[in-house]
């Protein structure tokens, strides 16, 4: 079991605050993300639930228990971090190893744990060699493989995938989220990248200013952004937010469209049986085969970006017409909250 109960947790470092009170309840076996600009206190959270930094105030309780005082070794956690931190004179198998054997684990259990984690994560072929002689996506395995045999309540990663390059970035995102659902661990992964949260994600935490903002499914958060910072967070390329009369026009402060919910067409504005139409200039195309990206300066809005299909011919200087769809606007307040 690994389910994870945060409760008025706190955390200050002298006069300044970096988490105000968070309240989150993680249920066994889920795999949740934390996502968040830099700073946002994202890792920092990570480590409190880890042990690793001491709690100002509130509890942390993992399967009821209160572990908040607790020794980092004694939560039955296990953390892949950034860095592989990988011994490089030890083999594969003594790396994978090590942290059982510190423990005292009978030979026998030791070898049988190495060789699952091993068969796991496809290492098999390399146990008897040392990490220089791997690449990257393989060292991290080994990293991964050294938290799994310990037989964790839950999974903690802090940005694990950073040091790839993009290609073994999409690859390794696969893997991991492939390992989460064959081991049905707990899982807290910890990202600034909103497209990982997206992908992986059972569920997202997204925080910003040491807050949680809003907790819920990748398209709960996609579709019903609870106020601006995460409707304009999450989402690649992000929602256009327009102020001024064509929000008012709405009732809202700020009016949300995302650019795939915008229609492009060549021409001037034509009005009839449409609730919003915006006719600006072209003033960047981005042809990318699969979907063209177009940025539009639209007098008294501002610049407007459209997603569209890869076979929209646009260029720079052309007249275009965007035709919002009105089923996928998003109003926001004053107070940047969003209204239902």
């Amino acid at each position: 079991m690994g389910r994870i109960t945060l409760q008025g947790v706190r955390k200050g470092f002298d006069d300044t605050t970096v988490i105000h009170g968070a309240d989150l309840e993680i249920e066994d076996g889920r795999f949740v993300v934390f996502v968040g600009p830099s700073g946002c206190g994202k890792t920092t959270l990570l480590r409190l639930i880890a042990g690793l930094e001491d709690v100002s105030a509130g509890r942390i309780l993992i399967d009821g228990q209160d572990v908040t005082r607790l020794a980092p070794a004694k939560r039955g956690l296990s953390m892949v971090f950034q860095s592989y931190a990988l011994y490089p004179h030890m083999s594969v198998r003594r790396n994978i190893a090590f942290g059982l054997k510190m423990a005292r684990l009978p030979r026998d259990e030791i070898e049988r744990r190495v060789a699952r984690a091993a068969e796991i994560l496809n290492l098999t072929d390399y146990l008897d060699r040392r990490p220089g002689q791997l690449s990257g996506g393989q060292r991290q395995r080994v990293a991964i493989g050294r938290a799994i045999v310990r037989e964790p309540k839950g999974f903690l990663f802090d940005e694990p995938l950073s040091n790839l390059d993009a290609a073994l970035r999409v690859q390794m995102r696969l893997e991991v989220t492939r390992l989460q659902r064959q081991l049905k661990t707990t899982t807290i992964y910890v990202t600034h990248d909103q497209v990982e949260a997206m992908t992986m994600a059972d569920q997202i935490v997204v925080l910003q200013g040491g807050r949680i903002e809003q907790v819920g499914s990748p398209l709960e958060l996609y579709e019903r952004p609870a106020n601006l910072f995460v409707a304009g967070f999450i989402g690649s390329p992000r929602m256009n937010l327009l102020a001024g009369a064509v929000a008012e026009r709405h009732g809202a402060a700020t009016l949300g469209i995302r650019p795939e919910h915008i229609q492009v067409r060549h021409g001037r504005a034509d009005a009839e049986g449409t609730d919003e139409v915006w006719e600006g200039t072209v003033t960047q195309a981005e042809h990318l085969g699969s979907d063209t990206f177009v940025y539009v300066d639209v007098p008294g809005i501002g610049t407007v970006d459209a997603r569209c299909t890869g076979d929209l011919r646009v260029a720079v200087g052309d007249t275009v017409t965007l035709l919002p769809d009105p089923a996928h606007l998003h109003r926001f307040d004053a107070q940047q909250q969003a209204i239902r």
